[in-house]
């Protein structure tokens, strides 16, 4: 997607408010009930806005809002878009880029990931330290257009470090226990098998998920301040852990781990907004 179609949806949310932003949260799956607590300034369903394509994942919202979430200015996205529901890697970044240039300087990710580690169990909030992106596109191919970012952005810093300590002490002060791991990235929509959660596990993986990277990459080339959580929908390894699991399954442990990461993030707002 160009940069002149980002330009006409950034005209056209501003032909609707001047809300002054500096933090984007992309509330995926994990999150989407925090999108309640915004006092809105305006909310905007994806179809409104000129080219912004439509959310179709289950537990998926598809309004951009633009609000106070504990009194600091941020806009989000209710629901994100995802690679395995046809769209291309542009249209995946689009949403993050358009709050780029409506204002925002760093970005508040989450989702819902399968556990790759022992300690990990069904429901455990988790920073992302670092990822492994396996998928077979990336936002970045193509043409590369200067005014959102270099040809080849480095990437060794992808997580903020000072926005991770802040999570931990955050996290430490709350009495909430914060673990941390590498995102390993697949396409999906289907999950993963027990040799490939072997696989993840061997090359340096602690979480599993269909999400997330594409934005992280977009939000780094754009010059943007990353922060990402997972909550464990369910546990991965060792192998004998593995059980059978619903779409169903994974957003009802969601839902129960929203208020604590609900919290954090918060609390992390009043240092990042």
């Amino acid at each position: 997607m160009s940069y002149e179609q980002l330009l006409e949806a950034r005209d056209y949310v501003r032909q609707q408010t001047d809300f002054d932003v500096r933090t984007a949260l992309i509330l995926g799956t994990g999150l989407n009930d925090l999108a309640r607590e915004i006092e809105a300034e305006i909310r905007l369903p994806f179809g409104k806005i000129p080219h912004f394509p439509k959310a179709t994942a289950p537990g998926h919202k598809s309004e951009l809002i633009l609000g106070r979430l504990n009194g600091h200015p941020v806009i989000a996205t209710a629901g994100r878009l995802h690679y395995y529901e046809g769209h291309s890697m542009q249209e995946v970044v689009f949403p993050l880029r358009l709050m780029h240039l409506l204002g925002a300087e760093t970005v508040i990710l989450s989702n819902a990931a399968g556990g790759v580690h022992e300690k990990f169990n069904a429901g455990d909030l988790v920073l992302i330290t670092d990822h492994i992106n396996l998928m077979p596109d990336n936002p970045l191919r193509g043409p590369n257009d200067e005014r959102l970012g270099p040809r080849f952005p480095d990437m060794s810093d992808a997580y903020d470090a000072q926005l991770q300590q802040l999570a931990r002490d955050k996290a430490q002060w709350m009495g909430l226990t914060l673990r941390e791991g590498v995102y390993v990235a697949l396409p999906g929509p289907n999950l993963e098998t027990p040799a490939e959660y072997e696989m993840i596990h061997r090359i340096g993986g602690q979480l599993v998920g269909m999400s997330t990277v594409p934005e992280v990459i977009a939000a780094r080339h754009m010059g943007m301040k990353v922060l990402a959580f997972s909550v464990v929908s369910n546990a991965c390894y060792p192998l004998s852990r593995i059980r059978p699991v619903s779409v169903e399954e994974v957003i009802a442990v969601a839902q129960a781990a929203e208020p604590k990461l609900g919290a954090l993030v918060k609390s992390c707002l009043s240092e990042t907004a």
